[in-house]
């Protein structure tokens, strides 16, 4: 198993804050999880790490602490990069249902150039069916004397 991540991609700062004394009122829930991964790895005393997944992370003692500030910096990064695409997911949702809703009302007053006109029978021509009336035909009378 590799890591995804290159090199030179930012890491979250995990660990080179304060220790979590308190969770702010109004933090949601990906800050108070980004709170509590630094919390952990602060206490943990960790400093460097290898990138999660990667050969020099394979070769770590598996109660080295560093094993877990990396898997933790891995599902960090996990969580980052979902809600980021949950956001653009509903961006992206938001401006479809914005275009779709401006192309109906461009098409809504486009479409009828001309009010609607009454269907008329006259004389020589066949039926004319009723439009959303399945069955009924319009059909010319003579008129009566």
């Amino acid at each position: 198993m590799t890591s995804r991540r290159s090199q030179d991609s930012p890491r979250p700062d995990l660990g080179r804050g304060p220790a979590l004394r308190a969770v702010p009122d109004n933090a949601g829930a990906g800050e108070i999880t980004a709170l509590r991964a630094n919390a952990q790895v602060f206490a943990l005393g960790v400093k460097d790490w290898p990138a999660y997944g990667s050969a020099a992370w394979l070769r770590l003692h598996p109660q080295d602490p560093r094993v877990y500030v990396a898997t933790l910096e891995a599902a960090e990064l996990h969580r980052i990069t979902e809600a980021l695409r949950h956001a653009n997911a509903r961006t992206q949702a938001q401006a479809t249902q914005r275009a779709a809703a401006e192309a109906a009302a461009a098409r809504k007053n486009t479409m009828r150039t001309r009010d609607p006109h009454t269907l008329t029978a006259t004389p020589g021509w066949p039926p004319i069916q009723i439009p959303g009336r399945p069955g009924e035909y319009l059909t010319y009378q003579e008129p009566s004397e």
